[in-house]
């Protein structure tokens, strides 16, 4: 059983890593160059109740533009909600993936282009809608987190490397990925050595290894 969970998580990895590698770029690069000040704009901080419907419905529009999956699209919604996007604002965001344009292509090939707009257009109402949902719930029960200023104490206290929780969350599942891949790599090294015995054990027999004196066979022509 942990041979198969060790292959499937690899073969996970390969696939999504370039996608991860390319969320992670993304999002470092806009939050290098693009100043808080330009998102607190384009999200309307200063105006709660249309932050909070157009942040629903802007999410998708940035995830379709971005052509991030949804496993590269979540350091950029970090990005995002730490620019003042509204919190329903990330969950339609993140819900976005499922129209970026890779996607909506094959959705194109499969379904048609007809059957493709029908989708894109139910998909995001159905995710603007849902954002607004998550948004009403979460902040009737007050579990929207704070956002910390840039600059403040709290900021700054949030960038330290600290040992809490999350440093537990962090090191449990390291220990479980080191045994997957430890195992998977032990496996392609046992599966070698047993490849490379079998096609020895498979090559044909030399005279000696046959039974055969050397040069019998001239001995039985004459």
């Amino acid at each position: 059983m942990l041979t198969a969970i060790g292959y499937t998580y690899v073969m996970t990895w390969s696939m999504l890593w370039r996608d991860i590698a390319i969320g992670l770029l993304v999002a470092g690069a806009l939050s290098a160059w693009v100043p808080n000040s330009i998102w607190q704009r384009l999200f309307l901080t200063g105006h709660p109740v249309l932050s909070v419907i157009w942040g629903a419905f802007a999410g998708p529009l940035i995830a379709l533009a971005s052509f991030t999956c949804s496993v590269g699209n979540i350091p950029l919604a970090g990005v995002l909600w730490h620019g003042g996007i509204s919190f329903g604002g990330v969950a339609s965001f993140i819900f976005g993936d499922l129209i970026i344009l890779p996607i909506l292509n094959i959705y194109r090939k499969y379904y048609g282009a007809r059957m493709t707009a029908f989708m894109l257009v139910t998909f995001y109402a159905a995710m603007f809608a849902a954002s607004l949902v998550v948004e009403g719930i979460f902040a009737v029960a007050g579990w929207i987190p704070a956002r910390p200023k840039t600059g403040s104490a709290a900021h700054t206290a949030s960038q330290s490397i600290t040992f809490n929780y999350t440093s537990i969350l962090d090191i449990a599942p390291a220990q479980i990925r080191a045994a997957l891949v430890t195992n998977r790599i032990a496996q392609k090294i046992i599966r070698r050595i047993a490849r490379a015995r079998s096609g020895f054990g498979n090559a044909p027999a030399g005279p000696l290894q046959s039974g055969l004196r050397p040069c019998s066979w001239s001995s039985g022509s004459k």
